[in-house]
């Protein structure tokens, strides 16, 4: 991945965000020269305190913890583009030890090591899913659409249509007791990068992307937040299969109802109908921003979309295309880049720039202010009796910081949906 600039021209001077930032692509170029996150605090020159609140902030995550993902992404990255022992390429990405390395990978991906080299070559694979994994929120949100042309859930398995390396593909997942079998069908032939590409994607459906452990060990010392978990625990946080669906999603679900922003949604997909073969059952390949940039306002206007939303809709895909939205980047840069980059963007205001930040992006401390489900859900958690405006909203979630993500997600399923 090319290396991230020290500040984007969305951003004022910011001498701790440049520090950050430098390291952070430090760390992701040679993961190995960091033995630990004494070594992440000697090469930025501040000590762990300073640096983990500005992890927390920028990153959404600890310095350990980004570390750790580093060092897992280098040793991907690796596996799939060549045959270099693991143990080398363990080593070298900086663990010490075989057996944590063999285990975090692991959990991190649900594949062994051996398996994951592999890939390129197969189009199906089995996920191992971790203890107590909770199907029912990657379930109820893939079917909160009952007629989408997106995906279909059937008992505890869904086929999901997505695209792969740019090219449309069904992929198939059945969950069974600890374990997710993934599928790749395509009317195309799928390039070699496919299977990683959907292995990500399977990972993101199944909200596998964020432990919850740490976020539930917190609440539940507290004998007021603990309630909020009773009963789900083990709850996870879905994500869009892309990042462009979740931008879509969020666009055509401003200010409008559950029901109609998922007929919008359809419509979006009915332009650029690409059929997946006799097995997808109808599903449609989701349009690529290309796609969408070309279109013009008027031919979803006469789709029943608003004008503005057509114009919101269409000028994010072609900030994407031109380059000025950097699609590709936006789950490595820092969160307060990010939602600067989004809120840069003509209709896209706080609640859509932190939703995607929270459903597409998978940054685990985001506030969609403004969602009605989320003042739903604080009012009843807290017992209000008013709905909660921006500044509380904010002020309430503070206590599950830095896992508002997470928070969310069962505050919305304490009501029973999945926006």
């Amino acid at each position: 991945m090319p290396a991230m600039p020290a500040r984007t021209a969305l951003e004022a001077p910011d001498p701790d965000l440049d520090r950050v930032i430098d390291l952070a692509a430090r760390v992701r170029r040679a993961p190995g020269d960091f033995p630990g996150v004494a070594a992440l605090g000697k090469a930025a020159g501040i000590g762990s305190t300073p640096l983990r609140l500005l992890f927390l902030r920028h990153y959404h995550t600890t310095p350990a913890a980004f570390l750790e993902r580093a060092r897992l992404d280098a040793v991907c990255r690796n596996l799939l583009s060549g045959r270099r022992p693991l143990l080398d390429l363990a080593l070298e990405a900086g663990w010490e030890n075989t057996a944590t390395f063999q285990d975090r990978f692991r959990r991190s991906t649900g594949l062994t090591p051996e398996v994951y080299r592999k890939l390129a070559k197969k189009r199906e694979f089995v996920l191992q899913l971790p203890a107590g994994y909770r199907p029912e929120a990657t379930l109820r949100y893939l079917g909160r659409d009952p007629e989408s042309r997106a995906e279909r859930v059937q008992g505890t398995a869904f086929a999901k249509a997505v695209r792969l390396a740019g090219r449309p593909a069904l992929l198939t997942v059945e969950i069974g007791k600890g374990m997710a079998r993934c599928r790749i069908e395509s009317v195309e032939t799928l390039p070699p990068e496919a299977g990683a590409a959907a292995h990500a994607a399977a990972l993101r459906l199944l909200g596998l992307q964020l432990d919850p452990g740490l976020f539930e060990r917190q609440v539940q010392k507290s004998p007021d937040l603990a309630p909020l978990i009773a009963g789900r625990q083990g709850l996870r946080l879905p994500l869009s299969a892309e990042i462009f669906e979740g931008l879509v999603w969020a666009i055509v679900g401003q200010q409008v109802n559950l029901t109609f922003a998922a007929t919008l949604r359809r419509r979006v997909a009915e332009l650029y109908a690409e059929p997946l073969g006799p097995e997808a059952g109808g599903l449609l390949a989701p349009p690529s921003p290309e796609a969408v940039a070309r279109l013009d306002p008027a031919d979803l206007a006469a789709r029943q979309f608003s004008r503005r939303k057509a114009e919101y809709l269409i000028g994010t895909a072609q900030a994407i295309v031109s380059g000025q939205l950097p699609l590709d980047r936006l789950s490595e840069e820092p969160a307060t880049v990010v939602e600067r980059r989004l809120l840069a963007l003509r209709g896209l205001g706080p609640w859509t720039a932190q939703y995607v930040m929270l459903r597409a992006c998978g940054f685990a401390d985001c506030v969609p202010v403004g969602d009605s489900g989320l003042a739903a859900g604080l009012v009843r958690f807290f017992a209000l009796d008013h709905r909660p405006g921006p500044e509380e909203t904010r002020e309430r979630l503070t206590v599950f910081a830095p896992y508002r993500s997470l928070a969310t997600a069962h505050l919305w399923a304490s009501l029973g949906s999945a926006p």
